[in-house]
């Protein structure tokens, strides 16, 4: 029942939402739920805790077990290891500082923080399910939504970008649909098959059963996770969006992509994962090169922040690829990192183009005199992307390069060192879109009144800031929490291949 609570929350909230009277309403209940959400998520972390302590050495904690659908055997079938709950407590700082940031929306404002409630709600479902069916189940409740707040409340060609979002992300579906259903088909206990994940990963599955189907689960969760050459929502879709809505996209809904490759696509199909080992890699370290040298040509602050995810989230691909328990945990900080900083920095560039009007970095210059919060959480946010030491991003790297290295392949080894060189690519695009942007002389009049971060923005920065500074400064919690999920997915994977 812990658990299931991750999913009542947001939904009672969104319900009570609908039934609102005025603004104000709104926003303290929006607020107030998302609250209780970010509370309960350390009080998980703290039960979490006491369990690992008490010697509990399962590997999944506070499992919940009922049958949904018993003629096709569909359970809702929830459970938690620190990888999951490192989700969770993402999820939670980013809906959390989403609602805060939204606090001035007034265009249809019961449906705008109904439908972001509704998209926490899929993501907590899908990050606690242990049942595959529950999990599409939750990843597909998490697709509309993003739908409806781009076209709507989007700005620029909403409608394009939503419309191409919804569709790459449907075609993303239907790819790991058709990969969860050939698992349930190839698998069988006493003659009846299962979606659970659990029974599914103590089964054998065939090699060409796993060839098959491994593909189509990858790709399926990669395009979630901007995986080359499937990745071009991604900027059209985030310059589109309402500021919530892109921390969302970016900050949690493209993890599903990255936790979907891992629990899904390499833990249950392990022969297969390192079959296609070597197209994985080469495919994310393109992503990566390529990423960070899209985004040196980009003006627009949005486009640059959505090129950058492109090439961070091809860094979480390749550390999965490289299938070593180290890189697999870097994988995983980075999904935390990144979702992180660039929520914090889709937050920084929401709060100056409400201000200017304009993400264009031709057109801002000086902003630093006239709004120095802002500014400041704008440049935060690019240290941590480029990797600065004491922030989340350097540990989450670092960890997937040393990770990397780890695989004595000399092929793998120079993807690695090319992941390794995009760093310089990405220094220069922050360095010099902070340059343009907050430096130097101020190019437009009227930004001398301009009006610095409000108490709401200040709160929403602030809790992004903890976060990755938290994890920068002292990751150790966080890795202890994390490895022994990946342990588990290493020791599976290990039973059924041996690294070259």
């Amino acid at each position: 029942m812990l658990l299931s609570l991750f999913i009542i929350l947001p939904l009672l909230t969104a319900l009570a939402v609908l039934f609102c009277k005025g603004l104000k309403q709104v926003r303290m209940i929006s607020l107030m739920g998302t609250s209780v959400q970010f509370v309960f998520s350390f009080g998980l972390l703290y039960e979490y805790w006491k369990e690992r302590a008490s010697g509990n050495r399962a590997q999944f904690l506070f499992e919940m077990n009922a049958s949904w659908f018993d003629p096709l055997h569909i359970h809702y079938h929830i459970g938690i290891d620190g990888i999951s709950l490192s989700m969770i407590l993402l999820t939670a700082f980013v809906v959390i500082a989403g609602v805060l940031v939204s606090w001035t929306q007034e265009t249809l404002n019961k449906e705008f923080f109904f439908l972001l409630l509704i998209l926490s709600a899929g993501a907590y479902g899908y990050f606690i399910s242990l049942d595959l069916f529950t999990l599409f189940f939750f990843l597909e409740l998490a697709v509309i939504p993003k739908f409806l707040l781009i076209g709507i409340w989007g700005s620029g060609k909403k409608e394009y970008s939503a419309m191409k979002l919804a569709l790459m992300l449907m075609a993303g579906s239907a790819l790991v649909f058709v990969g969860l259903m050939g698992l349930y088909f190839n698998t069988s206990i006493n003659g009846a098959h299962s979606f659970d994940l659990v029974e599914i990963s103590q089964m054998q599955i065939s090699n060409s059963a796993q060839n098959t189907f491994f593909p189509l689960a990858f790709i399926g969760f990669g395009i979630f996770a901007a995986l080359f050459p499937f990745h071009t929502w991604v900027p059209d879709g985030h310059s589109s969006a309402p500021t919530a809505a892109s921390m969302f996209l970016a900050g949690i809904s493209m993890k599903l992509g990255g936790y979907g490759c891992l629990r899904v696509a390499t833990y249950l199909m392990p022969e297969a994962a390192h079959h296609y080992s070597p197209v994985i890699i080469l495919l994310s370290t393109v992503a990566i090169i390529y990423g960070a040298f899209a985004t040196m040509m980009q003006k627009d602050l949005k486009y640059i922040n959505a090129y950058s995810s492109v090439s961070h989230c091809g860094f979480v691909l390749l550390g999965i690829g490289m299938l070593t328990q180290t890189s697999i945990t870097g994988a995983v900080l980075q999904m935390v990192s990144h979702g992180l900083m660039t929520a914090l920095f889709f937050a920084a560039i929401g709060m100056i183009y409400s201000r200017t009007h304009t993400r264009l970095t031709e057109q801002l210059g000086g902003l630093l005199k006239v709004i120095p919060f802002i500014s400041t959480v704008f440049v935060i946010a690019g240290l941590c992307s480029l990797g600065l030491p004491g922030l989340s991003g350097f540990v989450a790297e670092m960890t997937i390069f040393m990770g990397s290295w780890q695989n004595p392949d000399q092929w793998y080894r120079l993807a690695t060192i090319l992941a390794c060189a995009s760093i310089v690519v990405t220094a220069v695009y922050i360095l010099r879109a902070t340059g343009k942007s907050l430096m130097g002389p101020i190019h437009n009049f009227q930004y001398n009144h301009l009006a610095d971060a409000g108490w709401n923005e200040r709160l929403a920065a602030g809790i992004l800031i903890t976060g990755i500074v938290a994890i920068g400064v002292a990751p150790f919690w966080l890795y202890y929490l994390i490895t022994p999920g990946t342990e588990y997915i290493i020791q599976h994977v290990g039973k059924a291949i041996t690294l070259k």
